[in-house]
């Protein structure tokens, strides 16, 4: 890969102390070795690429800890409608509907919109089936991830297709995080996905507690998410959901709950104990009307969290900049104007999202020795100005878009280059993801 300075950019490092610098920033092939001031003493005839970014902003790729790639082929096919009806009637039947091909074309028009729109690590949770050709898509296409087969046991009016017993499912788990887990150098993870309490067993899910600590790897999980989600686990389990995976062993710093919106003082104390963390969906939670989580009393409970879009039937958008714009936005209503600013909504978008996935020795941050994973924001537009004196945080948060993205560096590799991703075929990608859909829908 060679070495790499990137000079004269505004660096937004996110570094314990939100350090600011205009200056350099000089990687190594996947590793970040110098930032600050001007990079060139001992390293002049080293540099074998130098990306000119003065008026420009560096900060580190985005990390979104709840993406479902294999459901980015049905956006548009969902909506309005609520949690529980827009899975039994449209999501299930979809997802059962999946073969190889159109997972791994609607993983790779998933990848193609997040890399677009300056994410480089994702959180992501895919379907029962055909989880490899997922894997695949993220190898080729340099995006950083932890991803997971779909894990569902248990529960009624769930499709054929999305039906499998206990032993299989943890088996094909199984199989797939020694093929995958530590893939090229660590870029892409694994972790286990029970799809949620009401479609697992509890034999599923203690299986995964215990494969979860000896594999030392994630969890990934959704909770509290939906009233009727909430009602239904209440019935079969006899208490409400984070109280029941505290019940058996689920709870720990490896567990990733995606929502958490409806919490008593009880589970909120739960995770905080546990140090259990969790993502915040604003898009997905306001589209399917599941309710606001209560994010600016869980940081302040010192719970940890990052940012996800969910899935495209749920959202239409990938996109983390409306995410961040919406978690900034929408709690103020509640809490007031100061309640999440615009400096610790960015921070939820990259080191709070590393943090969550144990990730945040490696990515979140500019600083030497991490990750070179990098997002180059061209904020010279109309929508962005004036530039004079002001916040960058507050330029990214509020006023930026992905049309301001211009380059994205995975492990110090280019995956996006003044605008456009190098690493996917954007014209095969359109052409066969429209062939896939059509085929699911006449198949269900």
């Amino acid at each position: 890969m060679g070495t790499t300075l990137v000079r004269n950019a505004t660096i937004v490092t996110m570094n314990k102390q939100d350090e600011i610098i205009v200056g350099d920033v000089l990687f190594k092939d996947d590793v970040i070795v110098a930032v600050g001031g001007q990079i060139t003493s001992g390293y002049d005839a080293a540099v074998t690429t130098v990306v000119e970014a003065k008026g420009r902003l560096l900060l580190p790729g985005f990390v979104q800890t709840h993406i479902h790639l294999c459901q980015t082929l049905f956006r548009g096919r969902a909506d309005d409608m609520a949690l529980m009806d827009w899975l039994r009637t449209r999501v299930w039947p979809l997802e059962a509907a999946h073969d190889e091909e159109s997972v791994y074309y609607s993983a790779m028009l998933g990848i193609g919109e997040l890399l677009r729109s300056g994410t480089t690590t994702i959180l992501d949770m895919e379907t029962v089936s055909h989880t490899d050709y997922a894997f695949q898509a993220i190898a080729s296409s340099g995006i950083r991830a932890i991803s997971g087969k779909v894990m569902m046991d248990a529960g009624g009016d769930v499709p054929l297709g999305l039906q499998e017993d206990t032993k299989r499912s943890v088996e094909e788990s199984t199989a797939l995080l020694e093929k995958w887990h530590g893939y090229d150098n660590g870029r892409i993870g694994y972790a286990y996905c029970p799809r949620f309490v009401v479609s697992c067993s509890e034999e599923l899910l203690k299986e995964v507690r215990d494969l979860s600590f000896h594999y030392q790897v994630l969890v990934h999980t959704h909770a509290a998410e939906n009233r009727e989600e909430i009602e239904l686990v209440m019935r079969q389990r006899g208490m409400r959901n984070i109280v029941y995976l505290d019940h058996i062993g689920l709870t720990s710093p490896r567990l990733v709950l995606a929502h958490c919106i409806w919490l008593d003082d009880e589970e909120k104390d739960i995770l905080r104990r546990t140090g259990t963390k969790m993502t915040h969906c604003p898009g997905s939670n306001l589209k399917l009307s599941s309710g606001i989580a209560p994010i600016p009393e869980l940081l302040e409970q010192g719970i940890g969290m990052g940012i996800g879009a969910d899935g495209a039937p749920c959202n239409n958008t990938l996109d983390m900049f409306q995410e961040m714009r919406l978690t900034a936005l929408l709690h103020k209503v509640r809490c007031g104007p100061e309640s999440m600013n615009a400096r610790t909504v960015l921070r939820m978008a990259t080191m709070g999202g590393a943090e969550a996935l144990g990730l945040d020795h490696l990515i979140g941050s500019i600083e030497p020795g991490k990750k070179a994973d990098l997002v180059l924001l061209d904020l010279n537009d109309y929508h962005t100005f004036p530039s004079y004196d002001a916040d960058p945080y507050s330029r990214i948060v509020y006023a930026a878009s992905r049309s301001n993205v211009s380059d994205v560096w995975v492990d110090g590799k280019m995956v996006v280059e003044r605008g456009k991703v190098r690493t996917i075929d954007k014209r095969t990608v359109l052409r066969e993801a429209d062939r896939s859909i059509a085929r699911l829908l006449k198949r269900i």
